[in-house]
């Protein structure tokens, strides 16, 4: 996807350790990720749902079928997967950035909403963490570190949306607290292609590994 840089002799090898890789599936959430709810049916009721178009044929067609995969591997050898949604916690969603208010509010992306659920497809185990952030980054707003550590984990695949907000603030939180990070191409999604390129090109340098599920699932098994 990228061409050599000087970057490259200064990435240091990412390994993905069965004693300490977690998986970690970021907002796949029914209010930004299911074309019939929050944001899917705000744009399709004024008239604009061609605007996430591709994010939601991304979820639906390549995301979805690849992030189940990716669940599959990681709980078939016993490995940790741990949930990460975003949405306000209080209903006027007083507890949110301001930036961020706007777009949460109009999806009605609140805990205890329907919107605020993880996709259907994706439904978490009784066993698997679900920790909500108010923020994009989930290190900033919520207890994962803790959970991570106590689990002996320090290296994360991360999947999910949306690659240059929320999966790619988590990646690079995780980084700066000497996590081990790798993003998977094909199971993370935004608005568009061009942005899911230039995001995972940033990420790519210095920040985390760039994968894909068939690699991840392979590394997994094996």
């Amino acid at each position: 996807m990228t061409q050599p840089t000087f970057i490259d002799a200064f990435t240091q090898p990412i390994e993905i350790n069965p004693s300490s890789t977690a998986l970690i599936v970021v907002d796949m959430q029914n209010a930004t990720g299911n074309r019939a709810m929050g944001l899917g049916k705000l744009l399709a009721e004024s008239g604009k749902a061609e605007q996430a178009g591709y994010r939601f044929d991304r979820i639906e067609q390549l995301l979805v079928p690849n992030i189940q995969k990716l669940l599959t591997a990681f709980r078939d050898n016993n490995w940790p997967v741990i949930y990460v949604t975003y949405g306000a916690e209080t209903p006027d969603a007083h507890d949110v950035p301001q930036h961020l208010k706007p777009i949460v509010t109009a999806t009605n992306n609140i805990e205890g909403q329907k919107e605020h659920e993880i996709v259907a497809d994706l439904t978490p185990l009784p066993n698997e963490p679900v920790l909500n952030k108010t923020t994009m980054g989930a290190f900033c707003s919520t207890k994962i570190d803790t959970v991570l550590r106590a689990t002996g984990v320090d290296t994360l695949v991360c999947v999910g949306v949306s690659t240059n907000n929320c999966v790619g603030m988590t990646a690079m939180e995780a980084c700066d607290l000497q996590y081990k990070v790798i993003v998977v191409s094909d199971a993370t999604g935004t608005d568009s292609q061009e942005m899911q390129d230039s995001t995972l090109t940033m990420l790519g340098r210095l920040w985390a590994r760039i994968m894909t599920t068939d690699e991840v699932v392979s590394t997994v098994k094996n």
